[in-house]
């Protein structure tokens, strides 16, 4: 026995065997209650012996409680035998439970052997959803429904016996409202009648309260299965209703007030047209409701005499004033008085009657052409105190002014008529054209018809109904003539080869416009398609139909032969035959090739070869038996599935010529700057083999073979300036002739060194004199370093300021004379030049030239002077420097 302490309901119970954490695993011969937490051992063994605690947790808070423990021996004094099953556990003899719940229904024995645990319903089926645990001793029923209920039984049974247990579960469920009340406002005097419906099991009962308080049956109230009935309500009936719904399992409450209305009559929400007009023999309604609890009652006056009711004039039951046919004499002040038991109100309304207004629309019915224009003329003959305005409408829907492209504009010339103008009408813009006059009084309209001729619309769908390797037969529906017959159709098509639509030919050869069918004609095979018709008749062509679907026309033989068959170079022994491919537009199905015929010129038989693919555009044929530069005669032919096309016209064509066999002879190599080597060489004439060009190959003599660059010339050219070289830097070269076969044998090696570099050093401390019209310069000779060439003299580089082309003196001391023949201004600078070429410039000296004395570099100042007129220079000579 566990003999837990008070607790709530959510508590597991389990059981530690000696000490924790060892705890008693439940099977078919150990099980744990978990509603009285009590252990229960069917057949007691040897392992058993020990000490049990039982330990309570609560599920919510996870606090644990532990019982004293409590030992279990075996006694000595014998062994128990085998017995019957005994039931020491089981569910209640009635299970109650709610609807949608989970229950746990338990059930264990004691007996020896161990028993075996079944359960079963009685007159039904356990529920598929049903699941048993504890090695059966629990039963588990999740999501209760109401057919879940019925009697259960459990059985133990072992080879002594069995033992049965019965119990009945019932379902409950609460209260749940069907049908609510509403807040109700009732006029005094009114009855009331408020419904409430609930569902439950057991089913609910009903109770009524008026504001919080249990209502009791009075002389005027009856509460009747949820019904409440007032039979005639007044002020003290106002309040807060509650109806309540309860069975043993839950209540609940549905609420509504109940406001009694008592006004007297006022006609504040509902105002009475002051002044009504109506047109003569029409009818007018004159409405009447006033407000007011209870509903006033209505009486007419007109003037001082009350309304009486005729064959012409009735009061309706809401009270509103109907008169029929009116005329003249019902004109008037018409008082209608709501009364009730609180008060009564009045109201007046003024009744005017005029005559009916009659329109007139021109022209009624008109035929134009698209791009025509027409004027609508609506005119209103009206009662004179009238305003009447002019609304207009296409297709019953109202025109709109401003959206309609400057198509449509209203024009108001008069008071009573209105025109419409149409400009540039469109087809769009056929149909039934209203013009409504309305007036204070009354409503008229009237309709003219506007026909509009204009191109036709789009023929119906197109439906290929054949289709041949050439030819296609198409049907379509008729286009709508839009008013005008249609002359012809035309039939256009497009593939993928095509630039857009293309009209084709067709059978017959003019398709008339009562025709709805015809054969598109000359169209390639196996070239997919899709068509389309157009219509024309004496107005226009009009828009195309939708295209039909793509269709493939069906395989056929080629018709095409390769263009543009000519030989191209190869290599010895081989035969090059290259040609413009067939445009997959022509190749006319699948499987589609080449077949490549040649024979040496003079011989009789064809060789054939066979190229598959379309898209080839040459073939080379080789036999080492065919001596270079063969005149050989070809054709092209072509082929598909479908058998074997033409061939192309017979052409002829030579083998290709070999390779060079010569090595250029007499190569020399010069070096002629620091980064330049000139290399000229000689090639022997031959018969065959004739060269393209050349190709030298040179490399450095420290670098790998791998790392040889090459140069090529085109045609008879022998020689070649090679750029881009390393300074003072030994090179190796060869050279050897190519052509379309390939290339020749290399001639012998030849080599040659690049010059140092020149001297980095400029040259320094440079001074001039001038002395008329020439300078005397002189500087600093250049000393060159070790690994740079040696200075073989200087150039002097003059021009006038503002010129690009200027002059050169060379000379081998470092010194010159430079002429400067035209006044002005020069630059000078001055290079050391050796056999590696020009070193680096001195900077630059300006110096000006003009007729007078001698100047130095000392007087380089005033230098500048020089572009001055002489009569400026004097002055500013005169003038002291810090005027400048």
């Amino acid at each position: 026995m566990c003999s837990p302490p008070p607790h709530s309901p959510e508590i597991i119970y389990s059981w530690v065997f000696n000490e924790f954490p060892s705890f008693v695993a439940e099977d078919s011969r150990r099980f744990i209650s978990q509603e009285t937490g009590n252990l229960y051992i069917s057949k007691v063994q040897t392992s058993d012996v020990g000490s049990y605690i039982c330990l309570v947790k609560n599920a919510v808070t996870n606090a644990r409680v532990l019982s004293p423990p409590t030992p279990l021996t075996l006694r000595n004094d014998g062994v128990m035998g085998e017995y019957e099953p005994k039931i020491e556990v089981h569910f209640p003899f009635t299970v109650t439970a709610a609807k949608g719940t989970t229950v746990k229904m338990e059930c264990f024995a004691l007996g020896n052997p161990v028993p075996t645990i079944t359960w079963m319903k009685v007159n039904g089926y356990i529920p598929s959803k049903s699941r048993l645990r504890k090695s059966q001793a629990v039963l588990e029923i999740p999501n209760l429904q109401l057919d879940d209920a019925g009697i259960y039984e459990c059985t133990a049974e072992n080879s002594r016996g069995k033992n049965s247990f019965r119990g009945q579960l019932q379902i409950f469920t609460y209260p749940h409202w069907v049908q609510k009340l509403n807040d109700t406002q009732l006029d005094s005097g009114s009855p009331l009648q408020w419904e409430c419906k609930a569902t439950g099991k057991p089913r609910p009962t009903y109770r009524w309260l008026k504001n919080g308080v249990p209502l009791l049956p009075q002389s005027r109230v009856d509460t009747v299965n949820g019904i409440l009935a007032i039979h005639s309500v007044n002020q003290s009936d106002a309040g807060m209703y509650q109806c309540l719904a309860e069975n043993k399992y839950g209540a609940i409450y549905a609420s509504a007030e109940l406001k009694i209305l008592a006004s007297p009559p006022s006609f504040e929400l509902n105002q009475v047209k002051k002044s009504i007009i109506v047109t003569k023999d029409r009818g007018v309604l004159i409405e009447c409701k006033p407000q007011g609890s209870p509903k006033p009652a209505i009486s007419w006056r007109k003037g001082d005499k009350a309304v009486r009711a005729n064959k012409r004039i009735a009061i309706l039951p809401d009270g509103s004033l109907r008169i029929l046919n009116a005329s003249k004499a019902d004109e008037g002040k018409y008082i209608c008085q709501g009364v009730n038991i609180f008060g009564s109100a009045e109201i007046i309304a003024s009744l005017s009657v005029k005559e009916p207004t009659r329109i007139e629309l021109t022209p009624k019915r008109t035929e134009l052409t698209v791009g025509e224009s027409i004027v609508l003329n609506c005119k209103a003959i009206h009662d004179a105190s009238l305003d009447v305005t002019f609304y207009w409408t296409l297709k019953g829907q109202p025109i709109d002014f401003e959206k309609e492209g400057g198509h449509f504009e209203s024009i108001r010339a008069q008071a009573s008529s209105a025109d419409l103008m149409i400009r540039n009408i469109l087809l769009m813009h056929a149909g039934r054209y209203g013009c409504r006059v309305q007036t204070t009084a009354d409503s008229v309209s009237d309709e003219a018809e506007l026909l509009v001729r204009g191109p036709p619309g789009p023929p119906g769908v197109v439906i290929v109904e054949e289709i041949t390797e050439s030819t296609a037969t198409l049907s379509w529906s008729p286009a709508t003539d839009n008013h005008s017959p249609i002359s012809s159709y035309n039939l256009q098509a497009r593939s993928p080869f095509s630039l857009g639509w293309q009209t084709v030919k067709t059978v017959p050869e003019v398709i008339t416009g009562d025709m709805e069918s015809a054969m598109a004609v000359d169209l390639n095979p196996w070239v997919e398609y899709e068509f389309r018709v157009v219509a024309t008749n004496p107005i226009g062509t009009g828009d195309p139909s939708i295209p039909s679907r793509m269709i493939r026309t069906n395989e056929a033989v080629p018709k095409t032969a390769p263009s543009n068959v000519s030989g191209r170079s190869g290599r010895r022994h081989e035969l090059v035959i290259a040609w413009e491919p067939v445009s997959e537009e022509f190749q006319n199905g699948e499987g589609f090739g080449y077949i490549v015929a040649f024979r040496p010129n003079g011989t009789r038989g064809w060789k054939e070869k066979m190229v598959t693919s379309s898209e080839a555009s040459k073939f080379i044929y080789r036999d080492e038996s065919v001596p270079p530069l063969t005149p050989f005669e070809v054709k092209v032919g072509v082929y598909n599935n479908k058998g074997d096309g033409p061939f192309s016209q017979i052409v002829v064509i030579c083998s290709a010529e070999g390779e060079p066999t010569a090595a250029p002879i007499d190569v020399t190599a010069t070096s002629v700057s620091v980064s330049e080597i000139f290399v000229v060489w000689k090639h022997v004439k031959e018969s065959l083999g004739r060269p393209q060009g050349f190709e030298i190959s040179y490399w450095k003599d420290t670098e790998p073979e791998d790392s040889v660059e090459t140069v090529r010339t085109r045609g008879n050219e022998s020689f070649v300036m090679l750029t881009g070289l390393e300074g003072n830097t030994l090179y190796h070269l060869t050279v050897r002739a190519y052509n379309g076969a390939g290339y020749g044998p290399p001639s012998r090696e030849a080599s040659a060194t690049t010059k140092r570099h020149p001297p980095r050093e400029p040259p320094g401390n440079l001074r001039w004199e001038q002395q008329g019209s020439q300078v005397s310069l002189d500087w600093e000779p250049v000393r060159p370093l070790a690994n740079e060439s040696e200075v073989m003299g200087y150039k002097v580089f003059y021009r006038q300021e503002g010129h690009s082309k200027g002059q050169v003196i060379e000379t081998q001391k470092p010194q010159a004379v430079v002429p400067l023949p035209e006044a002005g201004v020069y630059i000078i600078e001055v290079r050391a030049y050796s056999e590696g070429g020009d070193g680096t410039a001195s900077s630059q000296i300006k110096v000006p030239s003009y007729s007078g004395g001698k100047i130095t570099s000392a007087q380089s100042t005033l230098h500048s002077l020089s572009k001055w007129s002489s009569v400026t220079l004097l002055l500013a000579l005169m003038l002291p420097s810090s005027s400048w």
